[in-house]
Parts: structure tokens; C-alpha cells; sequence
């Protein structure tokens, strides 16, 4: 039984006011009003006999009709905001010409950093290009970062597993300098105190995290492994990946249902892996024992592992996940109760 005790460090424009239009339209309004034609208008009605009494009502009116002239005059329907009249179809509107279409095509924004002048040297694979630069980016930061730092970074590799194989950086680039070789899905680099072996996956990325051997063992994968996928499971489950980009479509933890190779107890009638026709089994689950996740070996190229899960409905459990080895690495085929 091995118990788990590894953890990862870790202005949209405002309506115009009535002030507003009397700023604008204020001065026009009452250059109307103050005209001297009006003001001697209103002399002769208020001397005329009889119509003392009806000056209050005729100045409102009368007050009210200039104010409206006054606004249309002064052309303020677009400033106060009130629809203007159609424009003149004779009127002639001035357009301006459409910007011209550039003839070149923008170039792509790069998805990842260029290898820097200074990057440790690390052996072309014959086939995949693509493969010395990924892993030089790492290279990079073996030199120049702390453990902790290089955890948070290859989150895909149990932190314990990190700290245990990035320890003496000097063997693993004397490695990497050597040429790389290639053999199912698995690229390797080997030096006199080191092998070095990345995933051909992760160099689709750009930036690739290699495990390290010592020289002479044969690379492959352990049961950390296994419980750092189950845990990686878990914490994407919660709403808490450990990093933003591990997700299943681009990061698979759960083996395929095709072919259907899954045989644990080694009946040899192979089925297909249970979870696969189920992947929402444990929907729902709000947290789980990190620090508790034990492991335990079940066959050749099988593995079981055991954490304390929490429901939605606040009840724990322990639950029993079942994986399977293959060459990228284990995969979650079944989980019980």
C-alpha cells in the first residue's frame, strides 16, 4: 500500500439633459425673446383698453410660440436629442471613401516564445522538428528556475516525481545535447549519467517537460503517476484544474473506449473500459482527500487507487479508481462504488 503525501506549491455616451439643451440653445432662445419688435408688441396690448386683464394669458402663448421658433431656428433637435427630419434627398451629403483592404494578410500571433539565443543545446529527432525547441524552452527554465517553480510548471508530472528527477540538472542537459531518437510515440535522449524520455504529445504544446532516468534503467511510469492522474481527475471535477488548460479534449486522462482492450483481472476477454461509456459518474463531486490517496498494484499494467471523495450532498466516501498503463502514460478505466 502507498500512501499519498505529494502536493503541488501552489463609456457608453448619457442621455442629454434640459441643462444641457439650455446651454446650447440658451443664447438663440433669448436673442428671440429680447427683440425689440416683441417688446413692442407687447407695449400696445398692455396699453390697449380692455386687455390688461387677459396679458397673462396671451404672454404665455405668445412666449411659447417663440420658444418654439426660437428652437428650430437655432437647429437644436440633434444636440437636445429629438429625431430630426429626413435630410433633403436634393441635398447633397459628402461620404467618405472605404478605408482600402490591405493586400497582405496579418501574420499569426506566435503561441509560444522563440527559443532563446542562449538555450541549452538539446539533440535534433530525426522526423519531428518541432521536438529539440519544446524541450529546449524547458531547458531553460532547468537552469534558471527553483523546484517549486518547475512544479507549478510541469503540473502534468507528480510534484514529488519534479523535485525528484530535476534535482541535478547537469546530467539531464548533458543528455539532451546527445541526438534523439524516436520509438512509439516516445522521444529519448540518452547521456552517460542520464536517459531523458518526453511524450510526443507534450511537444505539441511548445514547451515540453521530460522525465529523467537514471542511465542504464528502463523509462517508465510508476504509481505516483497513477495517483497524480487521479488526482489531476479529481481536481477538474471540483472546478479546480491544476492548470486552466487541462482539460479532457486536450489533456485525455480517461482510456478510450475503442479499441476495447480493458481486462484487469486479466480474463483475456478484453471489454471496453467501463468509464468510458459513463464519464459522468462522479458529476457532482465538490471535493476530495488529496493527502489521502493511497495506491496499490492490481496486475501487470494495472493499478488501483483509493481517495476519500465528497459529494454535492456533503457526503464522503472512499472510491476506488482502476488504471491502465499504456505507452503516454496510465489512463482511468472504471471507478467504484
Amino acid at each position: 500500500m502507498i500512501v499519498e503525501v505529494e502536493r503541488a506549491e501552489s463609456v457608453s455616451q448619457q442621455p442629454r439633459s434640459s441643462a444641457s439643451f439650455a446651454a446650447r440653445c440658451g443664447s438663440t432662445l433669448f436673442e428671440q425673446v429680447g427683440d425689440p419688435a416683441i417688446t413692442d408688441h407687447r407695449r400696445r396690448i398692455d396699453t390697449a383698453p380692455g386687455t390688461r386683464t387677459r396679458r397673462t394669458a396671451v404672454r404665455p402663448a405668445l412666449i411659447g410660440g417663440l420658444i418654439a421658433g426660437a428652437m428650430l431656428l437655432a437647429g437644436c433637435d440633434s444636440a437636445s436629442g429629438i429625431p430630426g427630419d429626413d435630410p433633403d434627398p436634393t441635398t447633397s451629403v459628402a461620404t467618405t471613401p472605404p478605408a482600402a483592404i490591405p493586400t497582405q494578410p496579418t501574420p499569426p500571433v506566435p503561441t509560444t516564445p522563440p527559443v532563446p539565443a542562449d538555450a541549452p543545446p538539446v539533440g535534433a529527432v530525426p522526423g519531428l522538428p518541432e521536438a529539440a525547441p519544446a524541450v529546449q524552452r524547458w531547458a531553460v527554465d532547468l537552469e534558471t528556475s527553483t523546484i517549486a517553480q518547475l512544479q507549478t510548471t510541469c503540473w502534468t508530472l507528480p510534484p514529488l516525481t519534479v523535485a525528484d528527477m530535476y534535482a541535478d540538472p547537469q546530467p539531464v542537459l548533458g543528455a539532451l545535447a546527445q541526438p534523439g531518437t524516436i520509438t512509439d510515440d516516445v522521444i529519448t535522449w540518452r547521456g552517460a549519467g542520464s536517459t531523458v524520455t518526453v511524450d510526443r504529445a507534450a511537444i505539441e504544446s511548445g514547451y515540453a517537460c521530460p522525465r529523467v532516468f537514471p542511465a542504464g534503467t528502463e523509462p517508465g511510469y510508476d504509481d505516483a503517476d497513477a495517483r497524480h492522474t487521479v488526482r489531476r481527475y479529481l481536481a477538474r471535477l471540483t472546478g479546480d484544474p491544476l492548470d486552466p488548460t487541462d482539460q479532457e479534449g486536450t489533456h485525455p486522462l480517461l482510456c478510450a473506449a475503442t479499441p476495447a482492450a480493458w481486462d484487469p483481472q486479466g480474463s483475456g476477454s478484453p471489454v471496453r473500459a467501463p468509464l468510458a461509456d459513463n464519464p459522468g459518474r462522479l458529476t457532482g463531486t465538490t471535493a476530495f482527500a488529496d493527502q489521502q490517496i493511497n495506491s496499490s498494484s492490481l496486475r501487470a499494467g494495472y493499478v488501483r487507487v483509493q481517495v476519500p471523495v465528497t459529494n454535492s450532498s456533503g457526503v464522503t466516501q472512499s472510491r476506488t479508481f482502476t488504471l491502465s498503463e499504456g505507452s503516454d502514460g496510465y489512463c482511468i478505466g472504471d471507478v467504484s462504488p
